[in-house]
């Protein structure tokens, strides 16, 4: 689970950037990657360089789902462009949660309608990109305002996904969990066993009665 710290994101590295002439520049970030169940997704976002349309962005994890939910479409309504990209289960448990999350990163920014001129992501390096274009930043959704509203636009949509595929598979209370290993849900994998949601390249079986009987 990521670290969550208390500083509230600013547009000091994005700033380093547009002082340079540059005006493409992309935040991105994933949400999903330690899930039991369900894709991982990641989203690529280039706001303007005078955006001012809310002081609300943070990461994430450190607002309520109302407030996301409102922030994504300010979000989406001024960004110069943003994508979302989601990777399924079954590449998941084909390729491993690394490379699908790399998976999800690279094809986020290559959809974006406007190629970015440089690339902020949180923690990780995007395999298959540009090395020169963008710069990895440690509990980047925290520290950089682009960062932060790519991660508010993924969980949105990503909780939306779960909340509709619960209606599916309501006796993993996917509505509630969004898929993360909550005790609520260990307890159902126990009872009722693995779905087609699951991630079994999580060696989920260990939750399963008959391996610790």
């Amino acid at each position: 689970m990521k670290k969550i710290i208390k500083q509230k994101p600013t547009f000091e590295y994005e700033t380093k950037l547009w002082d340079q002439g540059l005006q493409y520049i992309a935040g991105v970030d994933e949400v999903g990657r330690g899930c039991f169940a369900g894709p991982v997704v990641a989203a690529a976002v280039i706001l303007p360089s005078h955006f001012s349309a809310t002081d609300k962005i943070n990461d994430s994890k450190k607002l309520t789902p109302k407030v996301r939910e409102t922030l994504a479409i300010i979000i989406k309504e001024y960004a110069v462009a943003y994508a979302i990209a989601e990777v399924s289960v079954a590449i998941i448990n084909q390729v491993g949660i690394g490379k699908a999350t790399q998976q999800a990163f690279l094809q986020a920014v290559s959809q974006l309608k406007i190629p970015p001129e440089h690339v902020f992501i949180d923690a990780f390096m995007i395999d298959g990109f540009h090395k020169e274009k963008q710069t990895p930043i440690l509990y980047g959704d925290s520290i950089s305002i682009s960062i932060a509203a790519a991660s508010i636009i993924a969980k949105v949509y990503r909780d939306e996904l779960m909340r509709r595929l619960h209606e599916n598979y309501k006796k993993y209370d996917f509505f509630t969990n969004k898929g993360y290993g909550t005790k609520r849900h260990r307890e159902a994998i126990g009872k009722y066993g693995l779905c087609d949601l699951h991630r079994t390249s999580f060696k989920l079986e260990k939750f399963l009665p008959h391996v610790n009987a």
